[in-house]
């Protein structure tokens, strides 16, 4: 699942009239990159929800058959964005019933996700993809214990950050749909259930080094672009 459905008003004016996962870096939309990546993991089927301008995301990728892929497409109201977990909630009856992966269709980066196909471990129902804390995030959002053995082949046990150990969420992760299931529809964030399952121990994670941007402003849209046109990235 990609997730599209922000209003991307930090994006503004780039998005009065583009949703910005359509917003282009490296000669293609961030989503395109997404969507290349997915495919060249062995994935074939993805749900990407909307909302601000789902008509224009929907009508610039269609069905998904020119990326090798098939789209289902979860719409939500245009005015009241349903957050992380409402998105996937609302989305779960396409989604199915096995562990799917998640990705933020506002961020870019270069991760093999074919590693994240068994990246859910017996018992557990999320794992996250952490990175270095970017200069917009310099608190972290969590924190991995036995940091040294994470690697994209190993898991890390997902923990509330700390002064030792403290993380940012690249958004991108693997979830088992029960995590979800149960749940109302409506407005829902993602990080309270996030934190029940790590107290109850049913999350892991692992440490990605980048590269990893986090494209919310206009300025790390140009940064990336040209970092990604010069080879710098």
């Amino acid at each position: 699942m990609i997730l599209a459905a922000g209003l991307g008003t930090r994006m503004r004016p780039l998005t009065e009239h583009t949703p910005k996962p359509l917003l282009e870096v490296g000669g293609k939309p961030l989503i395109v990159w997404h969507l290349q990546a997915l495919r060249a993991a062995g994935i074939r089927e993805v749900v990407i929800n909307t909302a601000w301008l789902g008509d224009k995301l929907e009508a610039a990728l269609g069905d998904g058959q020119r990326f090798g892929l098939k789209i289902h497409w979860s719409h939500e109201p245009a005015g009241q964005p349903l957050e992380t977990a409402g998105g996937i909630v609302r989305a779960l009856p396409l989604l199915g019933h096995e562990p799917f992966l998640l990705v933020n269709g506002d961020i870019w980066l270069r991760y093999h996700m074919t590693t994240l196909r068994t990246a859910l471990a017996p018992g557990k129902q999320a794992h996250l993809v952490l990175v270095d804390n970017p200069a917009h995030n310099p608190a972290g959002d969590f924190g991995l214990q036995g940091i040294g053995a994470a690697t994209a082949d190993e898991h890390a046990v997902l923990m509330p950050k700390s002064a030792d150990s403290a993380f940012t969420y690249a958004g991108l992760a693997v979830y088992c749909p029960s995590l979800f299931q149960g749940l109302s529809q409506g407005v829902r964030p993602l990080a309270p259930l996030l934190r029940d399952a790590i107290a109850t121990g049913r999350a892991s994670g692992e440490y990605f080094a980048g590269p990893w941007v986090d494209v919310g402003t206009p300025q790390r849209l140009h940064e990336l672009d040209a970092a990604i046109r010069a080879n710098d990235i």
